[in-house]
């Protein structure tokens, strides 16, 4: 620093204690600037480091995994192709749906991006089938799911139809009660729900009484759609006054829907309710929801992208006490996760950390400096530094966190505070001795100065050197950016304030305070420590070089171990809950996937560490996490350590006796993590585990081979843990192949058998009927004992083009509607049950299977090295590979 750099400083100090009246009252403004903007601080666990990503969704029922990567997936992706600072897409193509994902630059505003893909869709739906939409995922972050709460009924309430409440009723009140008020609270952009069953009216068509009268499914279709609309024919004035026409005919009853009239006979009218049953049903779920073995109604609530995920989730708790008044009696809404736990928990961490490393300063500031007023001024300085820092990260909107305020260090924080006081207390003294009086006012004010003056420059440049450590870091980008970029705006943000302060404040305050006498002399610490180095320098100055040669020698030492150091992009944070992927064969019915998570819950719950087991099972309503029902996210909810019977023990202990627990179960994999991690993972990279090893070809069969190898080596790798290759393969389908002959020589097309039997087997909606608000589908579908018998969907009728029996349509007295003559499905199209995909995974428009692993016991860096090393020596790519 330059002579007139140093007297720029001490201009700066003596005007400060000239105005030290003003400097006080800045400080105080500052600290209440600071109070003011603790309460605006937002909190989190850990920095969010979510990329950048908008999810499309497209639902197909019916389409084949192949089908929708042909026709869904492959269309969207070519669309988005070029988009404005688009990073990379991958997606996944499962039965009946199609999720791309799109990465963009980090530092791209979100609704840019998801404006781009929504003008992009609009000129891709051309090149999609016909009624198919897509949609775009909520706007939230892997950090986003804040809030989980379970709708449940008491063991033997009574629900509104005189039985025990049942799953349907459950999914109801959340669907119409329970989700919309908790989805207009600020900072929440969605509530997803899994589990129960979507109320439906179904129509229940008898087959043999549709071939009785001639009648078609399409027809009922047709005869509900037509018998279930309002209309409004303008209006009228007459006398002055308006009177608006209206045409009422909506269905406001399940009675009133088995009179719809759907054709003529004989000048008969043939009624619903010869033909079909009118039933309460529901609707063909892709997901479930457990607790404790028994099956839920389950919500989670997603935090807008930006918000305060602990204020967030605290409205959504009070929120829910509020739904609560308004559920019948018997029926409760329970929060299951909060975020504000692990929150609560993280900053408690990082606040007892701050609490006593400020405790352990300020003691030792006692100790050494003699001094109780001089120790009093120094220590203020860290509560001042802290609530600038505070202010500072509010207006940046940077979170408290762990990263970011754990990385603060009161002992840098009062460095240059220190020097600057133990200096003014050493001129103090000796100028008293000298002077043989107390110091006036104006010499103490002159003497404040020159003293910090006379060490404000090796102060700053310790500060200075501290900052300048920092700085490289702010050229992380990425994940490594998101993560650490807090950490180095808290400490940098710190350092200023205490430099300012020690510029300021700190001489003002000495000036101000420390009067009276002051003795200059070493204390009992200082003077004990100042006998034991004295020799110990001696003798190193006397063998210089024996003492340098030491030195280079550890030196050398140590930087042979730090290449056999292990490598971690940062260690793992405690949860404190436990999340377990539970993988089953791909084809498990839902049904049966219940029941063998059921067994699982049953097994962990006899822990007595375990509070409770929630599970999702295959996909939501918003495919926000698109799962098969043979894969099933299961979250173990541990009890405070103060309840288990060993409060000492290791949870890594627990982890190894619920593994061995959980293997001895038949029929499963499983894959053990953590919630925030486990979805982190899966949205920045697609997987959900610590390690993925990405296998891109064209032909599934080639990748499934070559993915088999891979995975074979990794489990070889010494650290690895739930080694899993991704199902690909394996989902039994049945198809039903239209003969194109038989077709023709019916005068058939294909599409009237695929609407046949999607009608008969899938279901197709033919209205709605409305309660109140609460509006439910009416579906035409067969009855459930036909849909699950194979054997006679053979049998299922198609009706025949009534041009070919025109003779019945010309009979004196013939029906409006003409009747229609069938032949039976198994004569025009050949029935096969044969295993297919499950999946097709692709990036950036190349098909992939991924081999995933986590590490245990040893860390990442290394465990990556060697597994790169072993697959480069052990697998063999074909060209294109």
């Amino acid at each position: 620093m330059t002579t007139e750099g140093t007297g720029i400083l001490e201009r700066v100090i003596r005007l400060a204690i000239a105005h030290r009246w003003l400097v006080m009252l800045l400080a105080l403004a500052l600290a209440a600037l600071g109070g003011w903007s603790y309460q605006r601080l937002p909190i989190d666990a850990v920095p969010d480091i979510t990329n950048v990503q908008v999810q499309i969704n497209t639902e197909a029922p019916g389409y084949s995994p192949l089908e929708a990567e042909q026709r869904l997936t492959y269309p969207i992706e070519t669309a988005l192709a070029g988009l404005a600072r688009l990073d990379y897409t991958r997606s996944i193509s499962r039965y009946g749906l199609s999720q791309v994902t799109a990465v963009f630059d980090d530092g791209t505003d979100i609704y840019f991006a998801r404006q781009q893909i929504a003008e992009r869709l609009q000129t891709a739906k051309g090149q999609l089938p016909p009624g198919i939409e897509p949609s775009l995922g909520p706007v939230t972050t892997g950090l986003g799911e804040i809030f989980m709460y379970t709708v449940h009924a008491d063991e033997g309430v009574i629900g509104p139809s005189g039985e025990p409440w049942s799953p349907t009723d459950l999914r109801t009140l959340q669907d119409w009660v329970v989700r919309p008020q908790l989805r207009n609270l600020d900072g929440v952009t969605e509530v997803n729900t899994i589990g129960g069953y979507v109320r439906q009216i179904h129509i229940n068509p008898d087959p043999a009484r549709l071939v009785a009268y001639g009648l078609r499914l399409r027809d009922l279709l047709d005869a509900v759609a037509r018998n279930n609309a309002n209309a409004g024919a303008g209006y009228i004035e007459r006398s002055g006054e308006q009177y608006l026409i209206r045409v009422p005919g909506q269905i406001e009853s399940v009675d009133a829907l088995l009179d719809v009239v759907i054709a003529q006979r004989d000048g008969l009218p043939i009624r619903l309710r010869e033909v079909a049953e009118v039933v309460e049903g529901s609707e063909l779920r892709t997901g479930a929801a457990t607790e404790n073995g028994r099956e839920i109604v389950l919500g989670t609530v997603f935090m807008l992208v930006g918000e305060n995920s602990r204020a967030v989730a605290r409205r959504a708790a009070q929120r829910l006490e509020i739904v609560n008044r308004s559920l019948p009696d018997g029926v409760h809404a329970t929060a299951i996760y909060d975020r504000t736990e692990l929150v609560d928990r993280t900053i408690a961490t990082v606040r007892t950390n701050l609490w006593e490393g400020a405790l352990l300063v300020i003691a030792v500031l006692f100790l050494l400096l003699g001094n109780l007023r001089a120790a009093l001024i120094t220590a203020a300085v860290i509560p001042l530094t802290m609530l600038m820092t505070i202010t500072g990260m509010v207006q940046n909107r940077v979170s408290g966190n762990l990263m970011s305020l754990g990385a603060l260090d009161f002992g840098l924080i009062v460095d240059g505070a220190v020097i600057i006081v133990e200096n003014c207390l050493r001129r103090f003294g000796e100028a008293q001795q000298r002077l043989g009086r107390v110091l006036e006012r104006e010499e103490r004010f002159e003497l404040a100065a020159s003293a910090s003056a006379e060490v404000i420059k090796p102060s700053l440049f310790g500060v200075m050197i501290i900052t300048a450590v920092y700085l490289p870091i702010f050229a992380l980008s990425g994940i490594e950016g998101k993560m650490f970029h807090p950490m180095a705006f808290t400490v940098v943000i710190a350092l200023v304030a205490a430099m300012l302060l020690s510029l300021t404040f700190v001489p003002a305050a000495v000036a101000m305070f420390v009067s009276g006498k002051v003795a200059e002399h070493d204390n009992v610490i200082v003077a004990t420590a100042k006998r034991l180095y004295a020799p110990l320098l001696r003798a190193a100055l006397r063998w210089r070089m024996a003492v340098l040669l030491v030195a280079a020698l550890l030196v050398s030492a140590s930087a042979l171990l730090v290449t056999r150091l292990g490598s971690e992009f940062i260690p793992n944070l405690d949860e404190g809950d436990i999340a377990v992927h539970a993988l089953r064969i791909p084809g498990t019915g839902l049904d049966q996937a219940i029941g063998m998570q059921s067994l699982l819950e049953a097994r962990i719950k006899q822990f007595p560490e375990v509070e409770r087991v929630v599970a999702k099972i295959g996909t939501a309503e918003v495919a926000t996490d698109p799962m098969p029902p043979s894969v099933a996210d299961t979250f173990i909810m541990l009890k405070d350590r103060s309840e288990w019977p060993d409060p000492r023990k290791f949870k890594s202990e627990l982890l190894r006796e619920l593994e061995i627990a959980v293997r001895a179960i038949p029929g499963n994999n499983y894959e053990f993590t953590q919630p925030v991690q486990m979805r982190m993972n899966e949205l920045i990279a697609g997987v959900r585990a610590d390690v993925a090893i990405k296998v891109f070809g064209d032909d599934l069969e080639q990748l499934m081979a070559l993915g088999d190898t891979v995975a074979s080596i990794a489990q070889q790798v010494p650290g690895a843990a739930d080694v899993t290759l991704e199902q690909v393969t394996g989902l039994p389908v049945l198809t039903v192949t239209p003969n194109r002959d038989a077709l023709a020589r019916h005068g058939l097309s294909v599409e009237e058998v695929q609407e046949a039997v999607s009608i008969a087997m899938g279901g197709r909606s033919a209205g709605q009927l409305f309660e109140g608000d609460r509006r439910f589908d009416i579906v035409v579908r067969l009855p459930e004992s036909l849909r699950t018998d194979l054997d006679r969907l053979a049998d299922l009728p198609i009706a025949l083009p009534v041009a070919e029996d025109s003779a019945i349509s010309q009979r004196p007295g013939a029906s409006m509607t003409p009747a229609a003559t069938y032949v039976p499905l198994g004569e025009l199209a050949s029935l096969v049950i044969a295993p297919g995909p499950n999946q097709v995974s692709r990036e950036n428009g190349k098909r992939r299977v991924v081999v995933t692993a986590n590490v245990r016991e040893r860390d990442l860096g290394s465990f990556v090295d060697e597994l790169r090393t072993r697959i480069g020596d052990g697998v063999e790519l074909p060209e294109g590979y």
